[in-house]
């Protein structure tokens, strides 16, 4: 491994990141006047200093490709540094009161774009805090490390490693243009005008102007952070929902699609895409018995209301956005356990949503039917296809490889919370809100996660992010392996 050049690049991202993270909130502040500048420009100046630091004492250090586990070693770290260093706003802030462990909390939950949160209250912090927090959100959504590997080219450093082990999915050799830079910029165009065109909308629909753009930043990062404790439920407007149930949908279809729907001027493609249709069908379904339940279960008055709380809930959860407007937890048992298990499914490869994604659900799915075709026909060699594309043997072996991983590293953290004194509900639920970067869970966990004990908190910061580095990126740095030569 090249430790000067991961030095270099980590002074590089945090020095962008504290220029992107906290020069919107300054100017907000300033605007609003809510006494917050102070703590952004403290932020900026603590986070540049080292980050400077790292990157003049590396600055010869150049011209080097970087290897597999330099891209594993310098997303890890950057993500775990980057934690730590967002929270410092939180700290600063007299209008909170937070431990340095919720700080970082709130700080890790915004990054992930996991929605968990420590704060109440909202409604009556300042401002530019509020907006701090959505934008983490952004930031992390699309995800700080392929903006700047438009900036490495310039930096005489290869930067294919470093998207491959922040890609989500299990295909990670695609690239939407021949070269590295032009896709990373391709992706943040494509996100940028999406979160304009629904902070646009939600405008239009009766937001004002500040909120939205704060929740266009949560729902197209698929974040679930709002500027109000009662989250989208606070606005009691059905256009609102509406707005936000469609962008949550796009938020959740991989972002190569939607490039490919700009270049070609067709959404012929999403209706040939079987991960596309699986996810979309998946969405249908679990509408379709939510709306059924919360029906006949006479919750509410009359059918638009089923409809409208019932479809925003779903797919709220299944995209891991985790807004809400209404009290889930009221709603018949089934459905909040239903709706956890779609967020597990969670939304496409490539996209900002978290979950074990709905790629690799439909591949096991179609290897588990392989398998039973098998036991009837042993000699008969029958692929596994997407579409009319085989599937190579090696991914289904990662996507069962992921799977296995998943499920040890959900029942160690549960075993985990347990041991902290949690009830099996909570912990059961804030370990899957938390890995598969959903929010909100169930219990004790459905609104805020202030409550826990300080060591149930930092176990499920590393639920978020081995959720947000899809387990692998994490876990891969304790194998012994890894550090051999």
């Amino acid at each position: 491994m090249h430790a000067s050049i991961i030095l270099k690049i980590l002074g590089t991202l945090l020095m962008l990141f504290s220029v992107l993270a906290n020069f919107l909130p300054l100017l907000v502040s300033l605007t609003y006047q809510d006494g917050m500048h102070f703590s952004f420009l403290s932020s900026t100046i603590i986070i540049f200093s080292i980050g400077g630091l790292l990157f003049i004492i590396t600055r010869s250090k150049s011209g080097r490709d970087l290897g597999t586990r330099d891209g594993f070693l310098i997303v890890t770290l950057f993500w775990t540094v980057l934690g730590i260093a967002g929270c410092l706003p939180f700290l600063f802030s007299s209008a909170l009161d937070l431990s340095i462990t919720d700080a970082v909390f709130e700080s890790v939950s915004g990054l992930t774009t996991t929605g968990a949160t420590v704060i109440s209250g909202l409604d009556n912090l300042p401002k530019s805090l509020l907006f701090y927090r959505q934008q983490l959100q952004w930031l992390g959504g699309m995800g700080i490390i392929v903006l700047a590997i438009s900036l490495l080219p310039m930096l005489g450093i290869g930067g294919m490693q470093l998207y491959r082990a922040e890609s989500p999915g299990p295909i990670k050799d695609n690239k939407l243009l021949p070269r590295l830079a032009e896709t990373a910029k391709a992706l943040w165009y494509i996100y940028l005008a999406l979160t304009i065109l629904c902070a646009v909308s939600y405008w239009i629909a009766g937001m004002d102007l500040f909120d939205a753009i704060s929740h266009s930043f949560a729902t197209i990062a698929i974040g679930g952070f709002s500027t109000y404790d009662q989250s989208i439920g606070h606005f009691e407007n059905p256009a609102i929902e509406a707005v936000a149930v469609v962008f949550m949908f796009i938020a959740g279809v991989n972002f190569a699609m939607h490039f490919t729907a700009w270049q070609t001027r067709s959404i012929r493609h999403y209706l040939r895409d079987p991960e596309f249709l699986f996810y979309s069908f998946i969405l249908l379904i679990v509408s379709v018995i939510t709306i059924s339940v919360l029906y006949f279960s006479e919750i509410y008055l009359n059918l638009f209301d089923v409809t409208i709380k019932g479809v925003f809930q779903v797919v709220s959860f299944a995209t891991t956005t985790g807004f809400t407007t209404a009290d889930f937890n009221a709603w018949p048992l089934f459905l909040p356990y239903l709706l956890l298990y779609a967020a597990i499914i969670g939304a496409c490869a490539g996209s900002t949503g978290g979950g074990m994604k709905a790629i690799r659900i439909l591949l096991i799915f179609k290897q588990g039917f392989r398998e039973v075709q098998r036991l009837i026909h042993p000699k008969a060699v029958i692929p596994v296809k997407l579409g009319r594309n085989p599937v190579p043997d090696r991914i289904i072996e990662s996507v069962w490889g992921f799977f296995a991983v998943y499920v040890m590293a959900f029942l160690v953290m549960l075993l985990a919370l347990l041991a902290t004194g949690l009830d099996i509900i909570t912990a059961f639920s804030a370990v899957g809100a938390c890995i598969n970067n959903l929010g909100p869970g169930l219990a004790e966990v459905s609104e805020t996660y202030g409550t826990l004990p300080a060591e149930a908190k930092w176990i499920l910061c590393v639920a978020m992010l081995l959720g947000r580095l899809e387990v692998f990126t994490l876990l891969v740095l304790f194998t012994p392996m890894f550090w051999r030569r």
